[in-house]
This record gives C-alpha cells, sequence and structure tokens, in this order.
C-alpha cells in the first residue's frame, strides 16, 4: 500500500513566475490585501494540506511586482479564520535579532492554536546589507554558522519559560512563577543573549523549524537546526541521493514549481505564455512541472519511493495552481490512497507526527 505523504504550497505574491501577475484570473489589484491572503490559505486548507510557506526577504522581491508584505504579519492576519493548516512564514536570519524573531513566531503559535512554523532564510545580497549598513556579507561557511547559532538562540528562547510557569492567581496576584522562567545565557561568537523571552513558551513547544537546502553546507545547516528541510532533487536518482545526506530529519519535503492543466500542451502553452510576457524563459532553483494533475501524482509517488516524506509545490500562477492542487491533484492523490481525507491533528507538529519536545530548562523534581 502507498504510504500517505504530505503536501505544502508555497506562496509568493501572484503566483512564482516572474509575469504570473499579468496572468489570466491573476490579481494584482489584490496583492497587498488581507482578503486575498486569507483566500489562498483557505484554499490550501480546503485540500487538507498539511501547511503553507510565505515567502519574504530584505529585499526588492524578484517574483515580477517587485514587492512584498510581511510573511510574519500576514501570517498572523491569516490565522484565527483558519483553524487547522499550518502557517510557516519566512523570517530571515541575516541582519535580524533572534529575539525579536522568536517572539513573533512565538506570537504566531498562540494567535494559530499551535500551527506556527518558520522557514529560515538567510540575506546573501550586498544591497541588502546596504539597507542596514552595519556589516557585509560574511563568507558561506561563516553565514551558515551564524544561521545556526541564531536558530539555537530562538529554540532556546522558546524553552526559557516553562509550560506552567504561568499561575494567574487574581486573589494573592502572582501571575507568574518566576522560579519556572529561565536565562539562556548564550554566549558564542555572533550573538550573546541573557533571556528570559518576555513571551510564554509556544502552544506547540518549539513550532515547526524549516529551511531550503541545495548542497553540502545547507545539508548540513538543516541537520543541525531544522525540523524538516526543502530540497530541489532534479529527478528520482538526485532525490534518492540527496535524502542519503540528510537523513537523520524527520522530513525532506521536495520542491517543485507547477504549472498544472488539463492536458500537458495545456501546461506548457500557459508556462510559454507567461515566458513571452516575461520575454524570458523561467528558470528555477527548483525542476519545474508542466502537465496534467495526474502525471504530478505520478511524479510525487515515484519520487516519494526516493525517500522524500513529502512536497512543497509552488504555484506558478495564483490562484490558478493553487486551486489545480486542491481541486484536482488532491483528489487523485486521495483515489490512489496516498492522502488524506481530513485533518488528523489540530497542531502543525501533530500533522507530522512529530511530538511536542520537553523544555530543555525544566528541572524534575526529585523522587521521594
Amino acid at each position: 500500500m502507498t504510504q500517505p505523504l504530505h503536501l505544502a504550497v508555497a506562496l509568493d505574491g501572484a503566483g512564482w513566475h516572474p509575469a504570473a501577475w499579468r496572468s489570466t484570473g491573476a490579481q494584482p489589484g489584490h496583492l497587498f490585501t488581507a482578503p486575498y491572503w486569507t483566500e489562498l490559505v483557505l484554499e490550501a486548507q480546503r485540500g487538507t494540506l498539511d501547511f503553507v510557506t510565505i515567502e519574504d526577504s530584505l529585499g526588492i522581491a524578484d517574483n515580477g511586482v517587485g514587492a512584498r508584505l510581511d510573511a510574519v504579519l500576514i501570517a498572523a492576519r491569516v490565522a484565527p479564520v483558519t483553524s487547522h493548516i499550518g502557517l510557516v512564514p519566512t523570517a530571515t536570519v541575516t541582519h535580524t535579532e533572534p529575539f525579536h524573531v522568536s517572539k513573533a513566531l512565538a506570537t504566531l503559535d498562540y494567535v494559530s492554536h499551535g500551527r506556527a512554523g518558520w522557514r529560515v532564510q538567510l540575506s546573501a545580497r550586498p544591497a541588502e546589507a546596504a539597507h542596514f549598513g552595519r556589516r557585509t556579507v560574511p563568507e558561506i561557511r561563516e553565514h551558515f554558522a551564524e544561521a545556526a547559532d541564531f536558530v539555537e538562540v530562538v529554540r532556546r528562547l522558546w524553552d526559557s519559560w516553562e509550560d506552567d510557569a504561568e499561575i494567574r492567581d487574581a486573589a494573592t496576584g502572582r501571575f507568574i512563577d518566576r522560579a519556572k522562567l529561565h536565562y539562556i545565557d548564550f554566549d558564542g561568537k555572533y550573538f550573546s543573549v541573557k533571556g528570559p523571552s518576555i513571551t510564554p513558551r509556544p502552544p506547540q513547544g518549539q513550532p515547526l523549524v524549516t529551511a531550503l537546502a541545495h548542497a553540502d553546507i545547507p545539508y548540513a545547516f538543516a541537520t543541525g537546526s531544522a525540523d524538516l528541510v526543502y530540497v530541489t532533487p532534479a529527478d528520482v536518482d538526485d532525490a534518492r541521493q540527496i535524502v542519503a545526506q540528510v537523513s537523520s530529519l524527520p522530513h525532506v519535503f521536495g520542491d517543485l514549481v507547477v504549472f498544472l492543466e488539463d492536458s500537458e500542451q495545456a501546461a506548457r502553452d500557459a508556462k510559454a505564455r507567461l515566458d513571452e510576457l516575461a520575454g524570458t524563459p523561467y528558470t528555477s532553483d527548483a525542476s519545474i512541472f508542466t502537465g496534467t494533475p495526474a502525471q504530478l501524482a505520478d511524479l510525487l509517488l515515484s519520487w516519494q519511493a526516493a525517500g522524500l516524506t513529502g512536497f512543497r509545490l509552488r504555484p506558478g500562477r495564483l490562484p490558478a495552481d493553487l486551486e489545480a492542487i486542491t481541486r484536482a491533484l488532491v483528489p487523485e492523490l486521495r483515489l490512489r490512497g496516498a492522502f488524506r481525507k481530513e485533518y488528523e491533528s489540530a497542531t502543525l507538529r501533530g500533522l507530522l507526527g512529530l511530538g511536542r519536545p520537553a523544555n530543555r530548562y525544566r528541572q524534575e523534581a526529585p523522587v521521594a
């Protein structure tokens, strides 16, 4: 029997093709409105997808529109009107501070009742460094070493409150048991953070940490810092080799850009029209799929056999390719016994079969 797979969708502006905002059905006039993002995530939820990621960066967007809203704030706005789907915004670890990121993502986990995640992003462009004016872009190994420390500080801050640190006793006037708040005392090459956080431990304990990786150094970062890695194999053999490098992680998702139509030729034509509007053929760090939902299902299941536990699909056009995923691909996978029919957990970690981590600072009471 086919093992059920996990599905996520990566949301970026009007779609991943830079000319997507000019396609039929696009909504360029609504890209910077809350209803636009709310409807996209609700559509993904109707398809019982595990989670959505929301793209972000510190520079001018290269999604054809040239602008974007803050991903964490989009997720926080969408959270109260959704109920089961995970929300995984991008937050950059270069030029920013782990204390602020930890607090923002913990808040997202509260407002979503345990559905928050984080796509860790590095900033390697000199133009983005110039926005801050404090430093230049570091060498790649140092860049990823700094990112690893950043994630470690965030994780420690999430644990700096024990789960029962809040007393909320109006009669005595005690809201917090300060003995259950902990200094993290992180003192490293890149950060010196005493803690504790000012936000109680998130509902999931540790929101899901995810990262995109293409090569050895990012693979090592992901295996040391993340719960889930997105990878970009070219074919099933490549997928098998990549999985072997990150096999210590509980989840390895393959990334694919998708253009979906009722026929393979129609999908190719749709991409070709956008390429013509853009003035150049669209290329991507991930493989580009043009075809039918049934053909995509064939591909996903063949790559799953290489050890991938799920896929993050990047719709070339929004909302068209997202709707093709939720309304055609998902039913096709269900017919093959490869995807859920309903949500089976209220938290993102639960959807992915991950337990709630113990607090590293909690001191167990001595056994009498």
